[in-house]
C-alpha cells in the first residue's frame, strides 16, 4: 500500500514539474514575439533573464541550463530579426552577453544548491537513523496497553534531542520511562542514550521500582567519571518518571524524579498524579542521598494515561502564557491514544504559533480489557 502511494505521489510530482517547465518556455516565446513586433525604440530582451530565474525554483542544473541556453538563443533570434539590414547592434550584443553571464551564474547557483540539498538529505538520514537507534518508536500495543507517542524537536532539522521514553515488558506487566535531559545539543543526546540503554538492560529484571531508580541514578552518575566529563558533575541531570503497570489489576506504581506529573483522564475528568515525596532528578542522587518513594495510583480499563515532558507545559504563546494542558483536555472528545495525541500536538503548536522553544515528548496509554 505504501509503495503504491509513493508511486502515485511520484507521478503527481512529475506531472507538476512538467507543467511548471512549460512556464519559462511560454515566457521566452511571448517575449520574443512581442519584442519582434514592438517599435524599434522598445527592447524587451532583458525580460528573458526571468526564464532561468523561474526555472531554478523547481528545476535542477540541467533544466536550468537548458532554459538559460534557450533564452540566449531567443535573444540572438530577436537581434537578427530586428537588425536584419545591418550587423547586430551594440545594444543587442550587450543584452546577449549579459544574458550569458546571468545564465551561467544561475546554473552555478543551482549546482551549489543541489549539492547542499544532497548534504542536507544525508544529515536527515543520519539523524533519523540515530533516532531509530537511540529513541526507538514505542509499539502500538504493549501487553494490555494501547500506546501512542509523539516527539517534537525544537530544532527545525533535528529528529531527536534530550527528551526520551521507553517501554520494557516484564513477567507481570510493563515498565515505562519518560525523561528530559538538562541542556541541549549532542551532549543531551548522549546522556539520553546512556539512560535508555541502562533502562532497557535493567528494567526487565526482577527488581523493585526503587532499585531500578537507584540503578539508573548510578548509571548517570558514573558517566560523569568518564574523562572530560568531571567538569559537568552537579550540572548534568535527568528528570524522569518511572512507572510499573501490571497486566492484572488497576494499581500503578510510580517514582517521580523531578518530572512533570502524569495525567489520568477518566470519564472526561482530568487528574494530575502528583508524587507525595518526589525524588531528585537522576544524576543528583549521590549529592542528596536520595531515597525513592513509590507512589500508587489507579489506572483502569478505559482510562487514558498521559506522560509528557516539560516542553509541553512550559511552551509559551506570544504573550508569554504557558500552555494550559490540564485545562484543555476536558474539552476534547478524543479518548483513544492516537487521535488524542494528534489533537494535543495540533493544539500545542497552535498555542506557540507553530514552533517550540524546547523539545517535547508525549505518550498516551489506554488500558484495554484483558
Amino acid at each position: 500500500m505504501h509503495l503504491g502511494r509513493r508511486i502515485v505521489d511520484l507521478r503527481r510530482s512529475l506531472r507538476a514539474r512538467d507543467a511548471m517547465a512549460a512556464v519559462p518556455l511560454v515566457w521566452i516565446a511571448a517575449v520574443v514575439v512581442i519584442d519582434v513586433l514592438a517599435p524599434p525604440d522598445i527592447h524587451l530582451g532583458p525580460l528573458l533573464v526571468a526564464a532561468p530565474a523561474i526555472t531554478i525554483g523547481f528545476g535542477g542544473p540541467w533544466l536550468t541550463g537548458l532554459v538559460a541556453t534557450l533564452a540566449v538563443v531567443a535573444q540572438v533570434i530577436v537581434a537578427v530579426v530586428r537588425d536584419r539590414d545591418k550587423l547586430i547592434s551594440a545594444n543587442h550584443w550587450a543584452q546577449i552577453v549579459a544574458l550569458v553571464i546571468v545564465g551561467l551564474s544561475v546554473v552555478i547557483f543551482s549546482v551549489l544548491r543541489e549539492r547542499r540539498a544532497r548534504e542536507l538529505n544525508q544529515v536527515r538520514y543520519v539523524s533519523e537513523t540515530a533516532q531509530r537507534v537511540v529513541l526507538r518508536p514505542l509499539p502500538k500495543h504493549v501487553g494490555p496497553l494501547r500506546v501512542a507517542s509523539i516527539y517534537l524537536a525544537a530544532e527545525a532539522e533535528a529528529k531527536i534531542g534530550g527528551d526520551l521514553y521507553a517501554a520494557v515488558r516484564t513477567d507481570s506487566g510493563t515498565r515505562l520511562l519518560v525523561g528530559d535531559v538538562r541542556g541541549k545539543g549532542m551532549t543531551s543526546v548522549g546522556d539520553a542514550a546512556l539512560l535508555l540503554g541502562a533502562f532497557r538492560a535493567a528494567a526487565h529484571r526482577q527488581a523493585t521500582l526503587a532499585e531500578l531508580a537507584a540503578f539508573l541514578d548510578g548509571s548517570v552518575c558514573w558517566s560523569l567519571t568518564e574523562p572530560g566529563e568531571k567538569e559537568q558533575a552537579g550540572e548534568t541531570f535527568i528528570t524522569a518518571a518511572l512507572l510499573d503497570i501490571p497486566d492484572e489489576g488497576s494499581e500503578v506504581d510510580m517514582i517521580d524524579c523531578g518530572h512533570p506529573p502524569p495525567i489520568v483522564v477518566r470519564d472526561g475528568r482530568v487528574s494530575k498524579i502528583d508524587a507525595c515525596q518526589p525524588a531528585p532528578p537522576l544524576g543528583l542522587g549521590d549529592l542528596v542521598h536520595a531515597r525513592y518513594q513509590v507512589d500508587t495510583f489507579t489506572f483502569g480499563v478505559g482510562d487514558l494515561l498521559l506522560l509528557y515532558t516539560d516542553g509541553v507545559i512550559e511552551a509559551r504563546n506570544s504573550t508569554g502564557a504557558f500552555y494550559p494542558l490540564a485545562k484543555r483536555i476536558p474539552a476534547w472528545s478524543e479518548r483513544h491514544p492516537d487521535p488524542f495525541l494528534h489533537r494535543l500536538r495540533r493544539d500545542l503548536l497552535d498555542h506557540v504559533g507553530g514552533r517550540l522553544d524546547d523539545d517535547a515528548a508525549m505518550i498516551a496509554i489506554e488500558r484495554l480489557p484483558t
